[in-house]
């Protein structure tokens, strides 16, 4: 057990130390995932309120949008991290939130996917009931209050690591 805790206190000194580009890197990850919920919304729930899509992309922009999707994965486990070790530093509810509203994407990545959700809302047959494809455009929705504060933490810690760098350095 002495090596697991040690491993596990030894991941988190390097995670501290290099806390602004962890941050970063999940925060960018995240943010394109704004492209896919522009897709989600102007393409799918548009074309299922009014009957017309907002945005159909094919081909290239299509094969884009996939691969986007597809970095949601790192973009969870990343951003897992941070609140993850803020948890271990003793902070509860708000990062504790922030995890169930990130990781219940897993449910919508592995069990109500947007291949559901798109056939059930062309008029596909499904086993599955309807509303459980609004359920999950409810998920996919769910990490626009994780994607900013996360883009927020990256800004505050480049800055309070850009003037920590200035008054060290500059101010000598």
């Amino acid at each position: 057990m002495g090596i697991v805790r040690r491993g596990w206190r030894a991941f988190f000194a390097w995670y501290e130390r290099h806390y602004t580009l962890n941050v970063g890197i999940a925060g960018g990850l995240f943010l394109l995932q704004l492209v896919h919920l522009y897709w989600l919304t102007t393409d799918v729930v548009v074309a299922r309120l009014t009957g017309d899509s907002w945005f159909d992309p094919s081909g290239v922009l299509e094969v884009l949008i996939v691969v986007v999707d597809y970095t949601e994965i790192p973009a969870i486990l990343g951003t897992s991290l941070i609140y993850v070790n803020e948890l271990r530093r003793g902070r509860h509810w708000k990062p504790l939130l922030y995890l169930v509203l990130l990781n219940s994407q897993w449910l919508h990545i592995f069990w109500i996917t947007d291949e559901f959700v798109v056939g059930e809302f062309g008029g596909g047959e499904s086993s599955l009931p309807a509303w459980l494809a609004w359920i999950a455009i409810l998920i996919d929705y769910l990490e626009l209050p994780v994607i900013y504060d996360t883009i927020k933490r990256f800004i505050t810690s480049w800055h309070t690591e850009r003037l920590d760098t200035f008054f060290r350095e500059e101010l000598r």
